[in-house]
């Protein structure tokens, strides 16, 4: 039927279905005469009878010839029906319309029937509309402040693609809710498409370009709809106006002071992206009065010191004295390299608009620029689990981009990946750009592949909110959406902040080498904080005095603050939590204490971690795993390395303390020794025998968790997590040593200088398997060699050393506190418990480099007798139980300084790591023992000179050979060999022109990846250091 009217319109006729007249409906007047005579135009409403009533077509097709001869000849009602029906509507509709209007109904007649008459398919192309601009209208928001950025408008927002024309724009439609928020779901149901296509434009298309569509998730849009599609265009108060200018001329004057003053000094400023402080401040007030009590901020080199000073309240004179080159005053007795101005971090409480308080602490930063980013998530993660934060609304983190790194450095990804894993989300982050439309020197067409630099946050279904950079009520707005987001949602969000860079990559770079049609615009464009005070006296609100004493006022107290910075002097350092009260910095003498632990209590500890519940249904291989654990603790005999680092676990959980330790697969172990979670055969139960270690255990207490694919991400984490609290043990396990090298940005950049830096103190340890056993060149080394190498040891000159605290272990003073990290190679699992238990049992923190076993965890000469781990020493004249940084031969008894002379020993192999086994077994083989000594040296940094020169003493006549797998060019060789001979100077023995050595000879590979040669490589070895007239 429809399809017949709409060809009877298109031939020009207007008819009426039978459906129109049917049982007596249509048109009839109340006279006995109503079918005589032409009809008269009466007015719809002054019909008596039902508009449905009646069986007369002629007054209908009557009135409709005198509409269509003179439209003003019938009444407006009228004339209102016929367009109607010309403009589409079914006569059926406005039958049914007219009816329900009859009945109570609150919308007009035809304007009902016009509704009714929006066919499906027309309904579905207006939702399409609509969801274009929800999709794509950021693509023409007014975001680039240059105005360079012309893109041309997406052919889906156009109304011709749709099916509309100009002649429908003040059409009204039926919009409906389509269970969406935002005005598809404000009361009034119709709207024309103008004003539709108006408000879309105003949402979408403004200064802020909005990407959510991309989230799977209805109720999340619909709450970012609500705050998009708002009734009314959003305005600022008086008052919020006065006080968001206060802060954008903090953020503008404070760059143009320092210009001012250090003309010629890098300072990588703010300028061109100003509004980030009264964003960033708007964002950290908003998130207060939403329950954050602590936010972690961390960010690149350009802007840090605008952020440091306007955002943290880095005292400004501390900032102009570090310009001047005055040291910053005494930092205690706490000494290190510093580094540059704008690297630098600082904590600091700071007050909000509506009167809370909330700490801040910006971390810092090399210029590696996204390098920050796990870190800060990992003290965010700890700061949550101390302050027992389950819902994560306390703590937060806001991390600052640039747009080119953003886009272009994996740890991004790595990081964002993070955000939902349950052991590493922080309950979503804020992520802000500063997005100067280049890198460095590169265009974003040749740093991306994307549109945005944000996209790869698409990936984690996060908002993205384009902002333009000059309008600072719409950063502001922006910063608080996001701020609102994270707290309701817990998920990240990014912030983009579309601006530009007024100077090169620094301030004495020339940037129109590369963007010259960038730098005429910047120059010819003004700042925002000139174009801001404009806007408001345009508005007539705020008088030019009034801006002129705000600025007044920042000029003032800034020139005060730089005249102060001449004498300036920090009160206290600010580097410490108050964790880390009473920790001791490198200068200062650590007390020395044991690792032992009473028998009683080790039992204890160990019959729990063993233990399973009853009716739990393990893996027959894991039973007999737990089942030789309990005999170990029966017998006291057998402890092999997964149960020695349990009982480290477990009795530091025991007395207190955090353990965390993640990696990829560290619940079974890479090589499925440690088997930390149990997963019942039956139900798929898990079960972590560390999480139950005593009654009334906290939980999380004991944390262990696979990690994603990740090494740079991972371990920046943990990192980030050890720094917070020194009371807890934070363990990373690459799951090959060599994968370690995905993460030398952390190694190099925060762990190995990071206190010298930054005076940061981190406890955090670090496990690479390593270890030659014919698996290829991949997975046999960790490079040793490189950690040996960053160690900051002297290797010319040792440490003095006071016998008389020999025996305490206190006598080398603070040597080890001196180093900046500690690489250890244990060859015993009672060692291994021992170096574990040090980490905490010191009042002073230091990276821990593990040199972890592969072989060795089954090995079975590698087991410890349980006696080894208790706090009762088995040596003559050692007081306490320690980590044992040599191990003597096994002939060998005395551990004093002074030893009985072993006159008969030829020669002394050193070594470190799994091969002294395979050199003892040599030995035995060779029958040697009587003339060849094997030393460990367990520890290889700090260099452990006076253990070494003791092993000279007590072999006078012995020539001392260094033994290792690896080939000459890596391993430990290089390391020791300074070493050795300071040593030797050291006890007057003559000093050979070259260490000798056994072992593979330099190459490009770490290792062969063909067994046999593997087998003939490693025999070759231990017989070269068995041989006495081997000499090389």
């Amino acid at each position: 039927m429809a399809l017949r009217m709409a060809s009877r319109r298109a031939a020009g006729q207007l008819r009426y279905s039978p459906a129109f007249f049917s049982s007596n409906r249509l048109f009839q007047s109340s006279g006995p005469d109503a079918q005589q005579g032409a009809p008269k135009p009466v007015p719809m409403s002054k019909l008596k009878d039902s508009f449905l009533d009646g069986t007369s077509s002629t007054y209908l097709e009557d009135m409709e010839e005198k509409y269509r001869q003179d439209p003003n000849s019938v009444d407006k009602s009228w004339a209102s029906f016929f367009r109607s029906l010309e403009s589409g509507v079914a006569p059926e509709a406005v039958a049914e319309a007219y009816h329900k209007f009859e009945q109570g109904g609150t919308i007009e007649p035809l304007k009902a029937a016009a509704m009714s008459n929006q066919g499906i398919q027309e309904s579905m192309r207006l939702l399409l509309l609509v969801r274009a601009y929800q999709v794509n209208g950021h693509y023409i928001a007014k975001l680039d402040p240059l105005g360079l950025d012309q893109r041309p408008m997406p052919v889906e927002l156009d109304i011709a693609l749709y099916g509309f024309s100009e002649k429908d724009m003040d059409r009204e439609f039926f919009v409906g809710t389509w269970n969406m928020s935002g005005f598809l779901n404000e009361d009034r149901e119709t709207r024309t498409l103008r004003e539709i296509v108006t408000r879309l434009r105003e949402s979408y298309c403004g200064s802020i370009g909005f990407e959510y569509m991309h989230i799977p998730d209805r109720d999340r849009c619909n709450w970012l709809r609500e705050r998009i599609e708002t009734p009314n265009k959003q305005k600022f108060s008086v008052e919020k106006q006065l006080h968001t200018y206060d802060r954008l001329a903090w953020s503008e004057i404070f760059e143009s002071f320092l210009a001012n003053k250090y003309a010629a000094a890098k300072r990588f400023g703010l300028e061109g992206c100003e509004t980030l402080v009264p964003g960033m401040k708007a964002m950290i007030d908003t998130s207060a009065d939403l329950g954050v009590e602590t936010i972690c901020l961390g960010m690149p080199h350009r802007g840090r010191l605008n952020v440091l000073a306007n955002v943290v309240r880095k005292p400004m004179q501390q900032i102009f004295s570090e310009f001047t080159g005055i040291k910053s005053g005494d930092q205690g007795t706490f000494t290190g390299t510093g580094d540059v101005k704008y690297h630098l971090g600082t904590s600091y409480d700071r007050p909000t608009i509506t009167g809370k308080r909330v700490h801040l602490s910006l971390l810092a930063n090399p210029s590696h620029l996204e390098a920050v980013d796990p870190i800060v998530l990992g003290k965010v993660r700890a700061k949550q689990y101390y302050s027992e934060d389950g819902e994560r609304s306390k703590n937060m983190g806001i991390l600052m981009h640039g747009d080119g790194s953003f886009a272009g450095q994996g740890v991004v990804y790595e990081t964002l990946d993070m955000s939902a894993l349950p052991d590493y989300t922080v309950g979503g982050t804020i992520h802000v750009i500063v997005n100067n439309q280049v890198a460095f020197t590169t265009d974003p067409k040749k740093s991306r592949s994307s549109p945005y630099c944000t996209d790869v946050a698409k990936a984690l279904n996060a908002p993205i909110l384009h902002v333009n950079g000059d309008d600072v009520e719409s950063v502001v707005r922006a910063c608080e959406l996001a701020a609102q987001w994270r707290q309701q949602w817990k998920s990240d969000v990014v912030v983009d902040i579309v601006c530009y860079r007024k100077h090169g990559h620094n301030e004495i770079d020339e940037p129109s080498f590369t963007q010259p049609l960038m730098y005429q615009a910047i120059r010819a464009h003004e700042d925002s904080h000139k174009q801001y005070a404009k806007r408001l006296l345009k508005e007539g609100n705020i008088k030019q005095d009034q801006l002129d004493k705000i600025d007044k006022n920042v000029h003032n107290i800034l020139q005060k603050a730089f005249e102060e910075a001449k004498d300036y002097k920090p009160n206290a350092r600010d580097w410490l939590s108050s964790y880390w009260k009473g920790f001791m910095s490198p200068d200062q003498m650590a007390r020395i204490r044991n690792t032992g632990v009473p028998m009683d209590f080790l039992k204890e500890v160990g019959m729990s971690i063993s233990s399973l519940p009853e009716g739990f249904n393990p893996h027959k291989g894991i039973k007999r795993v737990f089942d030789g654990r309990r005999k170990a603790i029966e017998t006291g005999e057998g402890v092999d390395w997964g149960f020695a680092e349990a009982l480290a676990f477990g009795t530091l959980v025991s007395e207190g303390n955090h353990v965390r330790m993640s990696g990829q697969d560290v619940e079974r172990g890479t090589f499925s020794h440690r088997h930390a979670v149990v997963h019942d055969q039956k139900t798929g139960e898990r079960y972590f025998p560390l999480g139950h270690v005593f009654d009334g255990q906290k939980p999380y207490q004991f944390t262990i968790c696979n990690s994603s694919l990740s090494e740079f991400g991972i371990l920046g984490f943990e990192l980030g997590y050890s720094m917070e609290n020194p009371n807890s043990l934070i363990l990373w396990e690459a799951q090959f040593g060599d994968f370690a090298n995905g993460a030398q940005v952390v190694f190099d950049q925060f762990l190995s200088s990071g206190e010298s830096k930054w005076l940061r103190q981190t406890g955090l340890v670090v496990l690479l398997p390593h270890g030659y056993d014919g698996q290829g060149p991949e997975h046999s080394s960790c490079r040793i060699e490189r950690f040996l190498q960053m160690a900051d040891e002297d290797p010319y000159n040792a440490p003095p050393i006071d016998e008389s605290k020999w025996f305490t272990g206190g006598h080398l003073g603070s040597a080890t506190q001196r180093i900046n990290w500690q690489v250890v190679n244990c060859t015993t699992p009672a060692n291994y418990f021992h170096v574990l238990r040090r980490q905490i049992h010191r009042q002073f923190r230091k990276p821990l480099l593990v040199v972890a076993p592969k072989n060795l965890l089954r090995h079975p000469d590698a087991k410890s007798g349980l006696w080894e781990f208790d706090d009762k020493a088995d040596d003559k004249g050692i007081l306490g139980v320690r980590f044992k940084r040599l191990i003597m031969d096994a002939s060998a008894e005395d551990r004093s300084p002074n030893p009985p002379k072993e006159e008969g020993f030829k020669r002394v192999v050193m070594c470190s790591g799994k091969v002294y086994y395979e050199l003892a077994k040599k030995r035995a083989e060779l029958k040697k023992e009587k003339e060849v000594a094997v030393i460990r040296l367990e520890q290889l940094v700090p260099f452990p000179f006076d253990l070494v020169q003791r092993e000279l003493r007590r072999y006078p006549n012995a020539e001392f050979l260094w033994c290792q797998e690896e080939p000459m060019n890596m391993g430990g060789y290089t390391h020791i060999c300074p070493r050795l001979e300071t040593c030797m100077r050291n006890e007057d023995r003559e000093v050979p022109a070259h260490v000798p050595y056994a072992g593979r000879q330099p190459s490009a590979s770490p290792a062969t990846g063909f067994s046999d040669v593997h087998k003939r490589e490693q025999d070759e070895l231990c017989t070269n250091a068995m041989d006495l007239d081997y000499a090389l």
